[in-house]
């Protein structure tokens, strides 16, 4: 719900631009000023604001685990999101982290992890 109220405010704000830049009679500064309104919202979403809703407000964010690994958890720590899969083929633990802006994701291998004691997979 977050999401949806922050993405209308940024598109008031485009449409407001487009129709300042009309009523003051040039609508070509109406529209740059709008397209750097649009690039700054989406920019300030992506790097910033995304895992921020989704932690403290409730928001959607989507992850997929990947083909042949099995989830066991997830973890927030600070604003970064650390998900826990097991890969049963070379039978490690995987821990992806999930920063803002994906800039920063770190990842840590536990090698002969066998969580709940399941065999590994030949």
């Amino acid at each position: 719900m977050v999401t949806y109220l922050y993405w209308a405010a940024v598109i008031a704000l485009v449409v407001l631009a487009l129709y300042g830049g009309s009523r003051l009679g040039s609508l070509r500064v109406g529209a740059i000023a709008a397209g750097i309104i649009f690039l700054i919202g989406w920019f300030a979403y992506y790097f910033h604001y995304e895992q921020v809703f989704v932690k403290r407000y409730g928001g959607v964010m989507k992850v997929s685990v990947p083909k042949g690994q099995q989830h066991i958890g997830a973890t927030w720590k600070d604003d970064n999101l650390w998900i826990e899969n097991y890969d049963p083929q070379t039978n490690q633990c995987i821990f992806s982290e999930y920063s803002k802006g994906n800039l920063l994701e770190g990842r840590v291998v536990i090698g002969n992890c066998n969580p709940l004691g399941q065999a590994p997979t030949p």
